[in-house]
Order: C-alpha cells, then structure tokens, then sequence
C-alpha cells in the first residue's frame, strides 16, 4: 500500500501562498542543471540520486512535498522514503513543468 499522498501544482502553490505549508518543505529531487534553470525559492534541492545519503537533512514530523520535472522521479522518490519510515509524503503531480505553466514560465 502507497504510504503517500498526490497533490496538484495548483493546491501546492495554494496551500504555500496561504502559508499552510513552507517552502521547505517542497523537497526537489531534480538535478542542479534542473534546478538553476527553474525552481520556486526556498525550496531544498536534493538530487534523486543523493536522497539515502540526506535522510538527515528531511524532517520527518512534517510534511514533505516531493516534487520533480513531471513527477516520475518524485513518485520513486516517494516509494523509497515510505519504505525509510516517512508517511507524511506528497507527490506533486505534474512536476515542476506545472508549476512553472501556472506562474507562466515555459519550462520545457
């Protein structure tokens, strides 16, 4: 059983303006080359690659919004964090290609 949530570009940038959750908490699993073209500021960058290596860095008493180019590598992200013990995970569905569409950037 999937010990994670999918949440949606729209209601993740929604509960962020609404200060219901902090930047972060939005855990970027793409790599740097990614991350300097486009990324929402405050955000942690933690390559997929290097994720077991920073298990100290996330905090697993909040929630922790998982998010990628479109949500492959963040859904794997995810199912590996659960497996470590982590239930509070949101997969952000669309990526980050879906965030830069709403804040009208063309990301790819």
């Amino acid at each position: 059983m999937e010990r994670w949530k999918s949440v949606f570009a729209e209601n993740l940038l929604s509960q962020l303006s609404a200060g219901e959750i902090t930047a972060d908490q939005i855990i970027d699993v793409r790599e740097a080359e990614e991350w300097d073209y486009y990324h929402l500021e405050g955000t942690k960058l933690i390559p997929m690659n290097t994720v077991p290596h920073c298990l100290g860095d996330l905090d697993d008493n909040k929630s922790l919004y998982i998010i990628c180019a479109h949500g492959v590598r963040s859904e794997a992200v995810c199912r590996y964090l659960s497996g470590q013990g982590y239930d509070k995970l949101y997969n952000v569905e669309g990526g980050m290609a879906a965030v830069a569409h709403l804040q009208g950037f063309q990301y790819d």
